[in-house]
C-alpha cells in the first residue's frame, strides 16, 4: 500500500526510514520555504512503513507543465513508480526525475529491469552517476596514510606555513562561505545556486545537517566548505575558495579537517557528492576537481543512474528539446 503524508506525520518516524539528507524531512521543509510543492509518500507492508519517498514538483510555466524530481531514495518499486505514475498524470506532470542512492554493483539486475515501460533512462542527469566514497573506520594516520602522496604533502605545506581550519557553523562562517562560494562561480564561469537558495538551506539544515568549516591564513580565509553529515555519512556539498594565496594548499588541508570532523561526529563514510569515473579524460572540465578528490583514496562507486518516469511523452520530447537548447546558450555564455 502506498500512502501520502502530510506535515501531522511523526518526523522520527520518517527520519528512520531515510538513507540521504536530500530525502530527510529537513530537505523537505527546505524545498517548502522556496515555494516548491513536496510530495511525501510511505511504503506500507505487512502494517509496517518499509520505505519512505520524498518528491519535490518543480512548475514551467512556459509550458504550463511540472516537473517532479526523487532524489536519492532507494529504488523504487513497481507499486511506488505506479503510484508516482499516476500521480503525475493527475496532477499535470510530464515526467518524474528518480536518481536512487544505490551503488549500481549491489542492485540486483532484475530491480533494474521493472516492469513499467514508462521509466527510461535520462538523457540528462542531475547527479553524476559517479562519485568517490571514503571508508571511515580507519585510524586517523590510516586514513592520512592512504592517502596520495601529493595530498599527504599538500597537507603538510599547508600546515607549516600557518594555514589553519576553524569549525564557524555560524552567521560570521555562512557570509564567508558564500562571498568564496560565489567568488569560485564567477572565476570558474559556473552556473551555481543564488543567495536566496543558500541562506533558505542553511537556516534549515544548521545545527542539524549542516556544518561550515573556513581555513585562514593570517586571519584571512583561504577557502570554506559546507559538510553535511547524516545517517552515519559525512558528504561534501558545497565549498569556495579564494585566488589569493593559492600556493598555500589551503583547500587541501581544509578537506582533510572536513574528513576528519565527519569522523568524530559518527559517520562511517564520507560521499565526496560527485566525480568522473576512474580512467577519466584528463581534458574534461571535471577533471581538477575529480583529481582533487582523488587525492583522499576514496573509492570510485557508481550509482545506480538517473531514469526518469515519463507522464506526458509528447511534452517530454518537448522538455528535453528545449532542455539542450538552454544547455547550448550556456556553453556559450561560458565562452563569452
Amino acid at each position: 500500500m502506498i500512502k501520502i503524508v502530510n506535515h501531522k506525520f511523526p518526523i522520527n518516524q520518517w527520519q528512520k526510514k531515510t538513507n540521504h539528507p536530500l530525502q530527510s524531512w529537513f530537505w523537505g521543509k527546505v524545498r517548502k520555504a522556496m515555494g516548491i510543492d513536496v510530495l511525501r509518500i510511505v511504503e506500507i507492508k505487512n502494517n509496517k512503513i518499509v520505505n519512505v519517498f520524498q518528491t519535490s514538483i518543480h512548475p514551467i510555466p512556459f509550458l504550463c507543465k511540472k516537473i517532479g524530481y526523487l532524489p536519492r531514495s532507494v529504488f523504487p518499486s513497481k507499486e511506488v513508480l505506479d503510484f508516482l505514475y499516476n500521480y503525475g498524470k493527475k496532477n499535470n506532470l510530464i515526467f518524474i526525475k528518480i536518481e536512487p542512492y544505490e551503488e549500481k554493483l549491489k542492485v540486483r539486475t532484475e530491480k533494474l529491469k521493472v516492469k513499467n515501460k514508462k521509466l527510461v533512462i535520462s538523457t540528462h542527469p542531475l547527479f553524476p552517476s559517479w562519485t568517490q566514497i571514503i571508508d571511515l573506520n580507519k585510524s586517523e594516520n590510516q586514513l592520512l596514510n592512504s592517502f596520495h602522496q601529493k595530498t599527504r604533502y599538500n597537507i603538510r605545506l599547508a600546515q607549516k606555513k600557518g594555514v589553519t581550519v576553524k569549525k564557524e557553523s555560524n552567521e560570521k562562517g555562512f557570509k564567508i562561505f558564500t562571498k568564496l562560494y560565489f567568488d569560485t562561480c564567477k572565476r570558474q564561469k559556473y552556473f551555481g545556486h543564488n543567495l536566496k537558495y543558500h541562506q533558505i538551506v542553511w537556516e534549515n539544515l544548521k545545527n542539524k545537517i549542516a556544518h561550515i568549516l573556513i581555513a585562514y591564513y593570517k586571519n584571512e580565509p583561504l577557502a570554506a566548505y559546507q559538510i553535511w553529515i547524516y545517517d552515519k555519512i559525512g558528504y561534501y556539498t558545497y565549498g569556495g575558495s579564494s585566488e589569493k594565496y593559492r600556493n598555500l594548499m589551503g583547500t587541501n588541508l581544509l578537506m582533510w579537517e572536513a574528513i576528519k570532523m565527519a569522523k568524530k561526529l559518527g559517520a562511517k563514510t564520507f560521499d565526496m557528492w560527485g566525480s568522473l569515473p576512474p580512467n577519466y579524460n584528463l581534458n574534461h572540465p571535471w577533471a581538477g576537481f575529480t583529481r582533487f578528490k582523488q587525492g583522499y583514496g576514496g573509492r570510485f562507486t557508481e550509482m545506480v543512474g538517473s531514469f526518469d518516469l515519463v507522464t506526458d511523452p509528447l511534452f517530454y520530447k518537448i522538455y528535453n528539446l528545449l532542455y539542450y537548447f538552454r544547455q547550448f546558450f550556456l556553453m556559450i555564455k561560458r565562452l563569452i
